[in-house]
């Protein structure tokens, strides 16, 4: 895309992001439809198909980065995404919410904690993946990143066993948090497009369509993008931490507006635990792609955008455990906390990738 104008290019970065945004929501209430009707709503099945299909978009980047061997974008996106998904539950927390409290309070579930957690974990082993040795890997595969993938399937087990239920007064759920189970917001966008009429047939080809096209638009977005913000001065590493992580979670913003907006404030939160678990996953389809390790080769903006993530996450775990009671500015204290942390964060990342 060299050849193209900046002007063009930045056309084809806003189309591309006007797309993933559509086509992310129309796929999360396909998603939603067929997890429903298949009956893996609650199930494991549901749960990987949900985190594939909400984070198309990064795993089309991925695939694409690592094709051009542009592995510090790939990365960049994955641990910068993780970081701005998380500032999602700020926006969440600010226009989302009916009545007027605080997230964390009205979603406080250990079960919402215990997926904070295994976020947590996944990025600390992230971090001894970056000090691994580049020369230590077998068929394509690296420790760090099978260790990942290995993780991410032991936590959706025991997370799947923690929705049946924990031995914990109220379920593990806050006595006075949201009225109805997490996921009826899912049964109600399956009992509205019944009565629209959608079949389970037409539902799955929209599903398809949705997904051709984020695909497309990932790739397309991420080619554009790295080459006029590069034109810019913008290196790859805060491209893909910024730019390009704020156009691939538009559709983050959208489904958990749609939740919030029915009540569903867990599932709000799940779905952005959710999704930040399964992104470190790409590493590995990075690797295989590739043909390296892709953590040994990370770079010091990384590692720190890995920690910030952490930071983050924790903030939000501690605002789910005391379940703080007043707003500011419309938010908790914690949704400002996790605010300033990370532009104060992004402005850190500034001075390290200069």
């Amino acid at each position: 895309m060299g050849s193209l104008s900046s002007v063009v290019l930045l056309l084809l970065f806003v189309l591309s992001a006007a797309v993933i945004w559509y086509a992310g929501i129309k796929l999360s209430d396909t998603t939603d439809v067929l997890a429903q009707r298949l009956h893996m709503g609650s199930a494991l099945g549901g749960l990987i198909l949900l985190a594939i299909a909400t984070n198309l978009p990064e795993i089309a980047i991925t695939v694409s980065a690592a094709l051009a061997g542009q592995l510090d974008i790939a990365v960049g996106n994955i641990l910068g995404g993780i970081a701005l998904q998380t500032v999602v539950l700020v926006i969440l927390d600010a226009a989302g919410v009916r009545p007027r409290a605080p997230l964390t309070r009205l979603a406080a579930s250990l079960q919402l904690v215990l997926e904070g957690a295994l976020v947590v974990v996944i990025l600390a082993v992230v971090v001894m993946g970056t000090q691994l040795s580049p020369n230590l890997h077998a068929a394509r595969l690296a420790p760090a990143s099978v260790a990942i993938a290995a993780l991410w399937a032991v936590g959706l087990v025991l997370l799947n066993r923690a929705g049946r239920g924990l031995p914990w007064r109220e379920g593990g759920d806050a006595p006075d948090s949201q009225p109805e189970p997490r996921g009826h917001s899912r049964g109600k966008k399956e009992k509205a497009a019944t009565e629209k009429g959608l079949g389970t047939r037409r539902a799955a080809l929209v599903f398809a369509a949705a997904a051709l096209a984020t695909l497309v638009a990932g790739v397309v977005i991420e080619r554009s993008g790295e080459e006029f913000f590069a034109r810019q001065g913008l290196s790859g590493v805060l491209f893909g931490a910024t730019a390009l992580a704020a156009a691939t979670s538009l559709p983050e913003v959208s489904t958990g507006l749609t939740s919030t907006r029915l009540g569903d404030y867990q599932l709000a939160i799940s779905d952005i635990f959710g999704g930040n678990a399964f992104l470190p996953v790409l590493f590995l389809l990075a690797a295989v792609i590739s043909g390296k390790p892709v953590l040994p080769a990370a770079h010091d903006t990384d590692i720190y955008l890995t920690a910030l993530g952490i930071i983050l996450t924790v903030i939000y775990m501690t605002g789910l455990v005391f379940r703080p009671r007043r707003q500011y500015a419309r938010m908790g204290i914690d949704s400002i906390t996790v605010l300033a942390v990370y532009l104060i964060g992004i402005a850190g990342l500034a001075t390290i990738a200069t």
